[in-house]
């Protein structure tokens, strides 16, 4: 299969990636102290919709908990499979995080909504994981995830 194959943007694509994901790893995500900002809000919709959300902050070093579940500072150090990494970084902030989300091997990458990075992203494809660009999680779940 062709790496190109892995970045999806056709419809049918996106819903099999909503559908295949009940982990997620949302790196980036904000605290309860953001509640207003996408990088929690997204997150808190998905985990009331009954998504294993798996919380990846960048920031705020000296929480422990966001949404009620223990925080992972690193992809790496997160026990077991996960389904999709949901990315809430600027795009010149993606790099620092390629490698340790090739070595998690999740099944797919979601850029949210106006992140866009073709370099990480192809490096994902080439590793035979799933890429979705610059679309939101919450909107798509919404559409397909039931």
């Amino acid at each position: 299969m062709a790496h190109e194959d892995n970045l999806i943007q056709d419809e049918a694509g996106i819903r099999a990636v909503v559908q295949a994901s009940k982990r997620v790893a949302v790196l980036g995500i904000k605290t309860e102290q953001q509640s207003d900002q996408p990088a929690f809000y997204v997150a808190e919709y998905l985990a009331q919709a009954g998504v294993d959300v798996v919380p990846v902050p960048v920031y705020y070093p000296d929480v422990t908990h966001i949404l009620g579940k223990p925080v992972f500072r690193r992809l790496v150090d997160i026990p077991g499979d996960i389904d999709l990494v949901d990315v809430f970084r600027r795009p010149q902030d993606i790099d620092q995080h390629v490698e340790d989300i090739l070595a998690k091997k999740p099944k797919a990458v979601w850029f949210q909504s106006g992140i866009r990075n073709d370099a990480a992203a192809e490096k994902f494809a080439k590793a035979g994981i799933k890429v979705v660009q610059s679309r939101c999680l919450m909107v798509d779940h919404r559409r397909y995830g039931r």
